[in-house]
């Protein structure tokens, strides 16, 4: 069976750079496999990779959208960065309703989107990047440039394809 596919939100690069060095600062180094992301579908499955990808690239013909770092969450035994924008929910919503009869009940589930910088330690490791991130938090505004199709890969993903916005 082939491996589950992935997609998410590709953001500005300057965007991507300093999500990244966070993500290589505070994440455990034994667990950090990935880039930064903004995970929109977990696991859809790979044996629909030809109905994906045609789906991706016909919602992709649209316009960049700016994305609000909206603040610091909590997520218990690590720490995201919040993320809103109407347009990535309306995009979301749409893709949802064309995989639906694949979707996950963590797919199903989803509702905020957000980049995780830390995950898997110790609670109070968590607490404390959280309070000094919260303390240092200014909001800001990042672009979402397009969606990326990546390969679960069991820890690593291989990226399958990007579909840039226009």
């Amino acid at each position: 069976m082939p491996d589950p596919l992935i997609v998410t939100l590709l953001l500005d690069d300057a965007a991507q750079q300093r999500f990244d060095r966070l993500r290589a600062a505070h994440f455990p180094v034994e667990r950090n496999h990935l880039q930064a992301h903004v995970t929109l579908f977990h696991a859809l499955p790979g044996e629909q990779l030809a109905v994906v990808r045609e789906e991706l690239a016909g919602v992709a013909d649209r316009s960049p959208f700016d994305v609000a770092v909206t603040g610091v969450r909590s997520l218990g035994r690590g720490v995201a960065l919040d993320l809103d924008a109407p347009e990535l929910t309306a995009l979301r919503r749409s893709l949802a309703a064309s995989f639906d009869p694949w979707l996950t009940r963590q797919d199903r589930q989803w509702s905020r989107p957000h980049v995780t910088v830390q995950n898997k330690v110790e609670p109070d490791v968590a607490r404390a990047l959280h309070a000094d991130l919260a303390a240092a938090f200014v909001p800001e505004t990042v672009t979402g440039r397009g969606l990326g199709l990546w390969h679960y890969r069991g820890g690593p993903w291989d990226l399958e394809a990007e579909f840039a916005f226009r």
